[in-house]
């Protein structure tokens, strides 16, 4: 079944992901992130992406919102209530306060990517990168190639893990094992990158000569019709803010 978003150009995309993102860095309130959290969700529909599905993907987001929060937590300019006290590093409302804020905002700002392009081909995003944006041909097919090999990566690190489990040594050392894979996987990574290369430039990919595509990426009014709701978005998520009187810039 396609979904609505399906029919937006990937480089709308990419506008609509920088729209719901860098006006939240205006402010650091607990306010608009959560309200542009709940829109957000609320678009799920549109994606065709299901819930179970985003928060997998939120997840490794999720682990590392707190870490962002904890330096607020321990090093914010003390506020209200001082609850505890060690050195340079003070615990107090308004720190607790500052961390929250900087959690969720830290949620606010990925989730527009895997509600994005979570369902998004990558040969769409070429296609639109080069006809649409205008971007050099060699740079776009360069990317493209470099995001299929992404699949191949996965598939080569399952395979080292269950031949070592096969061999008897996976199941011990799992620091020591880690490195030694990620290595290996990098000599792979080196060697099917130059093969791939010295393959497209043999194919002609990079030359100097106008490149033709058979699939034509252009806008239509869908495209239109998300950023307008995108900027509907940011405008009530910041409007919420504003009137919950939690809005202040970041520089304040």
């Amino acid at each position: 079944m396609t979904a609505w978003l399906d029919g937006v150009n990937p480089v709308t995309k990419i506008v609509l992901a920088l729209l719901l993102s860098v006006p939240l860095f205006a402010s650091i309130d607990v306010t608009s992130a959560v309200v542009a959290i709940v829109l957000q969700l609320l678009c799920l529909p549109l994606t065709g992406l299901s819930l179970g599905t985003v928060l997998r993907r939120l997840a490794p987001i999720a682990l590392f919102a707190p870490v962002a929060g904890l330096s607020m937590l321990l090093y914010a300019e003390p506020g209200g209530r001082v609850h505890w006290s060690f050195g340079f590093a003070t615990i107090s409302d308004a720190s607790i306060t500052l961390a929250i804020a900087v959690g969720l905002r830290v949620l606010a700002l990925g989730l527009p990517t895997i509600l994005l392009f979570g369902a998004t081909d990558p040969t769409r995003l070429a296609d639109a990168l080069a006809q649409v944006a205008k971007l050099p041909s060699r740079f776009v097919l360069g990317i493209l190639a470099g995001t299929r090999m992404l699949g191949l990566f996965l598939d080569d690190w399952r395979t080292m893990a269950l031949a070592r489990r096969a061999r008897g040594v996976g199941d011990r050392g799992a620091v020591r094992r880690f490195f030694s894979m990620a290595f290996v996987l990098l000599v792979f990574a080196v060697r099917r990158g130059t093969k791939l290369a010295m393959a497209m430039e043999a194919r002609g990919f990079g030359s100097g000569i106008p490149r033709t595509w058979s699939r034509p990426s252009r806008l239509h009014p869908r495209d239109g019709v998300a950023v307008l709701g995108g900027t509907a978005i940011m405008a009530l998520a910041l409007a919420a803010a504003v009137f919950a009187g939690t809005f202040r810039f970041v520089w304040s």
